[in-house]
C-alpha cells in the first residue's frame, strides 16, 4: 500500500483530483490532478532551479472539495497542503517556486514576501513534521 520515495523536498500531487468543483475531468477524460502532474513535470524539466524538488504522484489526498491538491513536504519541516489550482504551467511554476523557498527554509516557514502570487489563497492546511509540533 505504501511506496518508499526519497524523503527530500517534494511536491506530492493528487493524481485523481477533480479538474474543478464542477468537473472531474477535462474534455479528454483526464482528471485535473493528472493534468497538474503533467504540468509540474514539464515545468520542472524546463528549469534547473527546480532540480532539488521531486514531483511525486499519489492517488487521493482527501482534499476533494479543494480540487487539484498538492502536499509540499521536506524532512524535518512543516508541510503544507494547497489546492484549488487550475492545472497548467502557471500553477505548476508557482507551486515549484514556493517549494524551492520551502526547501531552503530552516523549518518550512516561508516569509509571505517570498510567496509567489500563484499560491496565495490556495493553502488548505499545514502539517507538522514527524515527531514535532510548530510553536
Amino acid at each position: 500500500m505504501l511506496t518508499r520515495v526519497d524523503p527530500g523536498p517534494a511536491v506530492v500531487a493528487c493524481s485523481t483530483c477533480r479538474l474543478s468543483r464542477d468537473a472531474r475531468s477535462d474534455g479528454e477524460g483526464v482528471a485535473g490532478g493528472a493534468r497538474l502532474i503533467e504540468a509540474l513535470q514539464r515545468v520542472k524539466a524546463g528549469d534547473p532551479r527546480y532540480a532539488g524538488i521531486a514531483v511525486q504522484a499519489m492517488p487521493c489526498l482527501f482534499a476533494c472539495q479543494d480540487h487539484c491538491a498538492v502536499h509540499l513536504r521536506a524532512e524535518g519541516k512543516i508541510g503544507y497542503v494547497l489546492g484549488r489550482f487550475v492545472p497548467g504551467d502557471e500553477a505548476a511554476r508557482a507551486i515549484l517556486d514556493y517549494a524551492v523557498h520551502h526547501a531552503a527554509s530552516d523549518h518550512g516557514r516561508v516569509a509571505y514576501a517570498d510567496w509567489p502570487e500563484g499560491v496565495k489563497g490556495h493553502f488548505i492546511v499545514r502539517t507538522p513534521p514527524a515527531g514535532y509540533v510548530a510553536e
